[in-house]
């Protein structure tokens, strides 16, 4: 019997891989702080399962420097191999992406991709000028991170300064040939064949042969707040917001005001959680907003109004601190989101502020019925008028009690009446 359990030990050994699995993840889109909980999560969980390896599958333009870097410091701190591999054909490691691509254990690229421009870019998108001092400093730090990351994982350490000094780029061939990447791979499948057996530096063998795949995706809420990383996004909703509730505030009443713009409001509080933003911008938008809403009361001839529009300006492209990113609001977004809402607003105010200043008329007019003159009208008294009793005033000729008027006139709750001859 032990001699029989012995034998199915040996068997289940040679047929059962060690190394329990190989873990999937895919980060498409920008890098942000959902997509870098989200590969920081996975990674820790291929740790506490013991897989074999981890390959993360990329496809990004760049992101947030701070989310980039959560990214690379799991990456380097993981017990299990990590594999980034750039994939499929017509993918980009680009920017943070290229930081991301040389802190993996391998690295892998399919044919028809590419990887670099890792240059900082400023908030509206125009490469950084190289003589500003500030600019200048970012420049060096991100040049140090990514030459010591180079020469940690033994890859080109020079053709990395390029990417971030002069947006160099590369192929996956011109990669390979430069000692940026170790492998190319034209599918997940072929990159896995071409694991297997492969040494790290370090002396660690992958084994991928028969391996079970198992791909992590992001949670709901992960994927929720990834869509509110986008700035223009942010932007449009706090806009929203705000003028959705300016809206309720002139025409009093829950509706659409209220639920739209306090729905947009929150959404917008969530995305200014996720990217990095400023205060002096939220506090120009806002008394941009105050301005334009104190312009409807005051008469200052539209000049609250262009100070708003101003303030509203300048807090838009305050708003964020995406220095170094290709996330960015661009000029376009601004442009159409506040003169459309100022445009919307002028006219709702416009009209709200008309409709207050108007005299009020009551829901049905007494002029051209006719009544009986309960007192002597000099110039007034009281009047009987569809059997109800109503304050009149004599206009004309004098009108003596019993006589029969007619109403040609309302004031509020007071009636204009003749005597019918």
């Amino acid at each position: 019997m032990r001699r029989f359990l012995l034998a199915v030990a040996v068997w289940i050994a040679a047929v059962v891989p060690a190394g329990g699995e190989v873990v999937r993840l895919s980060l498409d889109g920008t890098v942000n702080p959902a997509t870098s909980s989200y590969v920081v999560r996975g990674l820790r969980e291929a740790s506490r399962s013991g897989a074999e390896l981890a390959v993360l599958v990329l496809d990004t333009p760049g992101g947030l420097d701070t989310a980039m870097k959560e990214i690379m410091e799991a990456i380097l701190s993981s017990p299990v191999p990590v594999v980034v591999w750039v994939g499929p054909a017509g993918a980009r490691a680009a920017s943070a992406g290229t930081f991301i691509l040389i802190s993996a254990d391998v690295a892998a690229m399919a044919p028809g991709t590419s990887t670099g421009a890792a240059h900082p870019v400023a908030l509206a998108g125009e490469t950084v000028p190289e003589d500003d001092p500030t600019v200048q400093k970012a420049l060096n730090d991100a040049v140090s991170r990514i030459r010591s990351v180079a020469e940690l994982r033994g890859r080109n350490a020079d053709w990395a300064e390029r990417a971030v000094r002069e947006s160099a780029t590369a192929t996956a061939t011109e990669a390979l040939d430069l000692g940026v990447i170790e492998l190319i791979a034209d599918s997940f499948s072929s990159l896995l064949a071409a694991l297997d057996g492969y040494t790290l530096p370090d002396g660690r063998v992958l084994h991928t042969a028969g391996l079970p795949v198992r791909e992590i995706g992001m949670t709901l809420q992960e994927k929720f707040f990834s869509y509110l990383a986008d700035p223009n996004l942010v932007y449009i909703l706090l806009l929203l917001g705000l003028y959705g509730l300016i809206y309720e505030f002139f025409t009093p009443g829950i509706g659409i005001g209220l639920v739209g713009g306090g729905i947009s409001l929150f959404l917008a509080i969530l995305g200014l959680q996720i990217l990095p933003m400023s205060f002096v911008g939220i506090g120009l938008i806002l008394f941009g907003v105050l301005l334009m809403v104190l312009d409807a009361f005051t008469p200052t001839n539209g000049i609250l109004t262009v100070g708003g529009v101003v303030s509203l300006l300048i807090g838009s492209f305050s708003l964020f601190e995406l220095e170094g990113t290709p996330l960015r609001l661009s000029w376009g977004t601004v442009a159409a989101t506040v003169g459309t809402l100022t445009l919307v607003f002028l006219f709702i105010a416009s009209k709200g502020l008309l409709a207050q200043r108007r005299r009020p008329r009551p829901l049905t007019t007494m002029v051209g019925l006719t009544g009986i003159a309960k007192d002597d009208l000099a110039p007034e008294g009281w009047v009987l008028v569809k059997g109800e009793y109503w304050r009149a005033r004599a206009e004309g000729n004098p009108i003596r009690k019993g006589d029969r008027v007619r109403v040609v006139d309302q004031e509020r709750s007071r009636l204009i009446v003749r005597r019918e001859e």
